[in-house]
């Protein structure tokens, strides 16, 4: 890996900075350097949203692009990453490289006249090693910017195959199958099976919104989902309003939620992440979150006080939410982008790298994650499951659309779509939400 990075990053710094470089040598009277000799010693900052354990995994990754090029790089998380980023940047504070959860994020920051287009270097690695969805998740009016990083699984249901053992059920392969499901778990048991958390700080409420997508790509298929997406099907359509009556069979059913934590209205102080303990530990039969909800059951205790096993006979797992037919072979997914501010040379040398499948390989290997980069490995996940996940993830074969609210104008997106989901499970009724939710386009 070190002495092929070294070559790949010498020769795909870019033409104009290699030149740049050249004459910079020249004009100081001194022979010119190598590009690797020149970015030697620079830092490269990058910020995000990625925090704690994950954002040390993260500047973990960079350990060998370190040692072979000289680049140190410096990643910052930021909680509130998505409200700052945008102000950040027009104040003249801008990162070398940004970590953009949302599409429609990166649009705003395009806007701003800051975010420099994709080296070619970059458009070459993204060509060879994603689909070409994902390149146009990264294009803006025809451009390409940003380079997809690494990527999740929203649509999961997680469970315990102990628990299902002992119920004598099965994982569902259709919607019916998971509502009679959860009936049944109710009455055999006695209290709610589905626990959720809606609770992210400025976020709160996204949680909700993969649920309504979910329903939405499954009842309506991939044709609405994408014109809802581009604001040709409104949230007030009735192929919305269905998603959002489905989900509320189970979000909204006191019978049903909010196992572990209370009623119905625990949910939105519930954090999103407070769930994996409770599946751990038995409290909560199943909860529908993404893949990457498998890093905190690292954190989480089973109710005998050991660390849960992560795997399809052990004490947790997780299934597809299943489709409205069998076999339905259809995801929705998140991801990161990679945003450059800078176009110097040490900065668009991490810009490339970060766009390998070395880099994806260094990232899932050090545990928690897993990438849509085509050409990276899935054994090198650090579980069966998200090797797995993974593995459909880069299979052709597999319909994949990504999250909706990331890909909507972000007054909507993270915005009114959030916060309707919020007030629609503190009782608002549904087709006000789903008015106030569709102003938000006016915004």
């Amino acid at each position: 890996m070190r002495s092929s990075f070294r070559r790949r990053a010498i020769v795909g710094i870019g033409f104009a900075a290699i030149a740049a470089l050249t004459l910079a040598g020249c004009a100081e009277g001194g022979s010119s350097s190598s590009p690797s000799e020149s970015i030697s010693g620079q830092t490269v900052k990058i910020s995000g949203g990625i925090t704690g354990a994950e954002a040390d995994a993260l500047n973990a990754s960079f350990e060998q692009f370190t040692a072979d090029t000289g680049v140190k790089v410096e990643y910052t998380g930021d909680k509130s990453f998505e409200g700052n980023i945008v102000t950040k940047v027009t104040g003249g504070s801008a990162p070398d490289i940004a970590i953009v959860p949302q599409p429609g994020l990166l649009k705003s920051l395009v806007a701003t006249g800051d975010v420099k287009e994709a080296p070619a270097s970059v458009v070459a690695n993204v060509d060879k090693n994603w689909s070409p969805d994902w390149k146009t998740y990264g294009t803006i009016d025809g451009k390409f910017y940003s380079a997809p990083m690494l990527a999740n699984i929203k649509g999961y249901v997680w469970y315990s195959p102990a628990s299902f053992k002992k119920w004598g059920v099965e994982v569902p392969k259709t919607w019916d199958e998971l509502l009679t499901l959860t009936k049944t778990i109710q009455e055999k048991t006695g209290t709610a099976p589905w626990c959720a958390g809606f609770a992210s700080g400025d976020a709160s409420g996204w949680p909700g919104t993969d649920w309504v997508e979910d329903l939405v790509l499954r009842q309506s298929g991939a044709d609405v989902y994408d014109k809802w997406v581009a604001g040709d099907v409104k949230f007030t359509d009735p192929q919305i309003s269905d998603a959002f009556t489905a989900v509320g069979q189970i979000l909204l059913n006191p019978s049903y939620v909010n196992a572990g934590f209370g009623d119905v209205k625990s949910i939105n102080s519930t954090a999103f992440g407070d769930v994996a303990a409770k599946v751990a530990d038995g409290s909560c039969a199943l909860t529908h979150q993404a893949s990457f909800l498998s890093s905190n059951f690292l954190e989480v205790k089973t109710a005998s006080g050991a660390a849960p096993t992560i795997a399809p006979d052990g004490d947790v797992y997780a299934f597809v939410l299943p489709g409205i037919k069998e076999g339905a072979n259809t995801i929705e997914v998140g991801g990161e982008f990679v945003t450059g501010f800078s176009d110097n040379a040490a900065t668009q040398a991490v810009l490339e790298y970060m766009s390998t499948p070395e880099f994806a390989n260094a990232r899932v290997k050090l545990g928690g994650v897993i990438s849509a980069n085509l050409n990276a490995d899935p054994k090198l996940a650090s579980s069966e499951f998200l090797t797995e996940a993974m593995t459909l993830l880069q299979d052709p074969n597999t319909t994949v659309r990504f999250d909706a609210s990331d890909l909507m104008p972000a007054t909507v997106g993270s915005g009114s779509f959030w916060k309707g989901m919020v007030s629609w499970i503190d009782g608002k009724d549904q087709a006000t939400v789903l008015s106030d939710i569709q102003a938000g386009y006016a915004n």
